[in-house]
C-alpha cells in the first residue's frame, strides 16, 4: 500500500489532476446517475474549508509573534496591488461592456432573496465581521474576523515565551502537513467536482446565455492575461507570463473547480512555500487577498448591472459608469462578508440607475443559472491573482536587495 502511495505522489500533481478531470467529464456524460461519484468533489472542498480557517489563523500568529524585522514594506505593495486591480477590473469591465452591449432575457423569481440596501450595509456588515468573537469566526469561516483577532493575537504574543512560539510554530507546521495530505487527493475532488458539473449541466448553459457569459470571461481573461502582467512587469522588470502561467496552473485550476477562494487558500499557500517567498508575509497576504482582492466580483458586478441598464433602456454616461466602477470594487472587497458573494451585491450596483429592485433580482436569477461557469473563472482570477501579486510583491522587495529572481 505504501509503494502504491509513493507511486501516486510522485507523479506531477498537475497530471493527476487533468487524469481527474478527463475521468470526471467521461463519467459525468456515461453515467450521469452515479450521483456517489459527486461525494469525492463534496467532501475534498469541505476538507479543504475546514482546514483553512485554523491554518490561517495558526500561521497569522505564528508568523507576527516571531516577526523580528518589519514585513510592512511587502504587505503595504500588496495591498496597494489588490486595490488598485480590484478598481482597474470594475473600469475595463464598464469599457467592454461599451464596446460589446448584451441586453437580458429577464424572468420572473429570485424577488423573494435579500440583499445589501446600500455600500453603507456592506461596510456595516464588514465591520461586524471584524468584531465578531474569534471562536465564531473559524466556525463560521469569516475570514475578515479571523485576520483581525490572528493581527490583534500576533501581536500581543510578541513577548510570550520562546517555548509558547515554538509550539505555535510547530502547531502551524502540522497544519500545513495536513493541507499537504488533502492536496495530495485533489484529483479525486476534481472529478467529483466535474462530474456534478457536466451531469447536472452538460453544455446547455452556454446557449442562452452565451454572450453574456463570452464578456464576462473575455473580461476576466483580459485581466489575467493583460494587466495582471503589466503590473507583475512593474514589481520584478522581468517577463511576467512565466509567473503568470505557472499561478494559473498552481492556483487558478483548483480554484476552477472548487469554486471557493476559501478552499483554495491552503493551495496559494503551498505554492508561496515551493517559490521560496517568506512565510511571515505570505501567511497574511494570501488570506487577506481572499478577503479584498476581488478582480473578478467587480467586474462581475459592473457587467451585470450595465447588461440590465441596457435591457431597460437606460443610457450610462461616464460620470456614471466611473461612479459604478468605484462602488463595484468596494462594494466586492465585502463580497466574502455576504451571503450570495458578488451577485448579490448586483442591486445595490443597480440602484444607482433607478433600476427597482423586482428587476434586478431577476439579474441575480440570471447570474445564478450561469454561475456553473461565471463563478468558476470569477474564483480562478480571484484565487490566482492574490498568489500572483503576493509574489510579485516579494519579488519587487528581493529585486530592490539585489537578489536574483527566479520564477
Amino acid at each position: 500500500m505504501k509503494k502504491l502511495l509513493d507511486k501516486w505522489i510522485s507523479i506531477s500533481l498537475i497530471k493527476r489532476i487533468i487524469g481527474g478531470l478527463a475521468l470526471g467529464i467521461i463519467l459525468g456524460l456515461l453515467v450521469p446517475k452515479a450521483s456517489g461519484i459527486a461525494l469525492f468533489g463534496s467532501v475534498f472542498v469541505g476538507a479543504l474549508k475546514a482546514i483553512a480557517p485554523l491554518l490561517v489563523f495558526v500561521l497569522v500568529i505564528s508568523s507576527l509573534c516571531h516577526s523580528g524585522k518589519s514585513h510592512g514594506g511587502v504587505i503595504k505593495t500588496v495591498i496597494i496591488l489588490y486595490m488598485f486591480s480590484t478598481i482597474l477590473a470594475s473600469v475595463i469591465a464598464v469599457f467592454t461592456s461599451k464596446l460589446f452591449p448584451v441586453t437580458l432575457t429577464l424572468t420572473e423569481g429570485f424577488e423573494e432573496m435579500s440583499s445589501p440596501g446600500s455600500i453603507g450595509d456592506v461596510f456595516n456588515s464588514l465591520l461586524m465581521n471584524i468584531v465578531e468573537n474569534p471562536i465564531t469566526s473559524l466556525t463560521k469561516a469569516n475570514y475578515v474576523g479571523i485576520l483581525a483577532w490572528a493581527v490583534v493575537i500576533g501581536i500581543a504574543c510578541r513577548h510570550a515565551k520562546e517555548s509558547t512560539k515554538d509550539m505555535l510554530v510547530d502547531i502551524s507546521n502540522g497544519l500545513s502537513k495536513v493541507v499537504t495530505w488533502i492536496i495530495n487527493f485533489a484529483p479525486f475532488g476534481i472529478m467529483g467536482l466535474v462530474f456534478d458539473t457536466v451531469s447536472n449541466n452538460g453544455m446547455s448553459v452556454f446557449k442562452e446565455y452565451g454572450k453574456l457569459l463570452m464578456l464576462l470571461v473575455g473580461t476576466m481573461l483580459f485581466i489575467y492575461f493583460v494587466t495582471n502582467p503589466i503590473l507583475v512587469f512593474w514589481c520584478t522588470h522581468k517577463n511576467p507570463y512565466p509567473l503568470v502561467f505557472r499561478c494559473l496552473k498552481k492556483s487558478a485550476l483548483t480554484a476552477f473547480f472548487t469554486r471557493s477562494s476559501a478552499a483554495n487558500i491552503p493551495i496559494n499557500m503551498k505554492e508561496c512555500e515551493d517559490m521560496g517567498l517568506d512565510r511571515d508575509t505570505y501567511s497574511v497576504t494570501i488570506p487577506l487577498g481572499a478577503t479584498i482582492n476581488m478582480d473578478g466580483a467587480a467586474i462581475t458586478i459592473t457587467v451585470m448591472t450595465l447588461a440590465a441598464a441596457n435591457t431597460l433602456g437606460i443610457t450610462v454616461d461616464i460620470p456614471s459608469a466611473i461612479l459604478l466602477s468605484i462602488l463595484a470594487a468596494l462594494s466586492a472587497c465585502g463580497a466574502s462578508g455576504v451571503a450570495g458573494g458578488s451577485l448579490l451585491l448586483i442591486p445595490m450596483a443597480c440602484s444607482l440607475f433607478g433600476i427597482p429592485n423586482d428587476v434586478a433580482m431577476q439579474v441575480v436569477g440570471i447570474g445564478f443559472i450561469i454561475g456553473v461557469i461565471q463563478d468558476s473563472v470569477e474564483t480562478a482570477l480571484n484565487s490566482s491573482s492574490d498568489l500572483l501579486l503576493s509574489a510579485s510583491a516579494e519579488f519587487r522587495q528581493w529585486r530592490k536587495e539585489g537578489r536574483e529572481i527566479t520564477y
